[in-house]
């Protein structure tokens, strides 16, 4: 005598579920080319192609942006500095945000002017641009002759703007993930003697921040780009550097030279966090059957 329950799919089951899937990849494969066919076909028989051709990817400008040459910069070195911008920012907006979350939700009266100094600094630079933000501290701290602050190089005005406007950003994804923890956790927490900040410190947050690593790894995709907004203050990043060449050569293969390098770390950093949200998916789901 056997158990109810349901049945296992038999080998027909199988193999239909498997050919229905190797359709339905070769039917995206068929349009993805078709799709890229058409566009390929649109660029090439444009009127101005052959001018397009020539401004954006002939291959001697594109190489000799890529190197520099005498007195025009490389885009290629000039990109490092995107790199150093992204990697100290992320340092303090990682920092500044938690700070910025974890007061936001401190509770009792007696911290209410911090709460209140936190939502003013989320909503104030999330609703100024980027750019606008720039040219404020760029252009307005060194006016205010505070010493040396007055004098720092352009790229640490260009850093302190972008920490500015990303940890508001990124405190409020903080702030989701803290949210997302349920309220028992902290209450046994609580129950086993922690204090407050314990249970915060080793039971909220731990598994607050492993919930945002997407979307905060979505968010330094986006800081990486805007790196390249740093050129407004006169810093010679990847931007800047084809921008010059640009107008000294009369020919924009360097904006395109510039382009693919930042494509070159993005992609891979999407992908990454392709790959964390679709294993949570996994994790949760396994969760959910258990």
């Amino acid at each position: 005598m056997t158990e109810g329950g349901p049945a296992a799919p038999g080998p027909s089951e199988g193999r239909g579920s498997r050919a229905l899937g190797n359709r339905g990849v070769l039917v995206s494969s068929a349009s993805t080319v078709l799709f890229f066919a058409i566009v390929a076909v649109v660029v090439v028989l444009a009127p101005g192609s052959g001018i397009v051709a020539e401004r954006f990817f002939d291959p001697s400008h594109l190489w000799q942006s890529l190197v520099g040459s005498v007195g025009l910069p490389s885009v290629l070195g000039a990109f490092w500095l995107n790199v150093q911008i992204f990697m100290v920012s992320e340092v303090f907006i990682l920092i500044l945000a938690l700070v910025i979350a974890v007061v936001r939700g401190i509770p009792g009266p007696v911290f209410f002017p911090f709460r209140l100094v936190a939502v003013a600094y989320t909503d104030l630079f999330r609703g100024v641009p980027l750019i606008l933000v720039l040219y404020m501290i760029g252009f307005g701290v060194p006016g205010l002759d505070l010493g040396f602050i007055s004098y720092l190089p352009d790229v640490a005005y260009g850093v302190i703007s972008l920490v500015l406007v990303y940890s508001a950003y990124v405190a409020e994804v903080y702030r989701a993930g803290i949210e997302s923890v349920h309220e028992s956790q902290n209450a046994a927490a609580r129950s086993l003697g922690l204090t407050r900040w314990q249970s915060l410190r080793f039971v909220v947050l731990p598994q607050a921040i492993r919930r945002v690593i997407p979307p905060l790894l979505n968010d330094f995709i986006g800081l990486q780009k805007d790196t390249a907004l740093v050129s407004v203050l006169g810093s010679i990043e990847a931007a800047r550097a084809a921008q010059i060449y640009g107008a000294s050569e009369f020919n924009y293969a360097s904006y395109v030279v510039a382009a693919l390098l930042f494509v070159l770390i993005t992609i891979p950093l999407a992908r990454f966090t392709d790959r964390l949200i679709a294993r949570d998916k996994r994790r949760r789901e396994a969760g959910a059957l258990a």
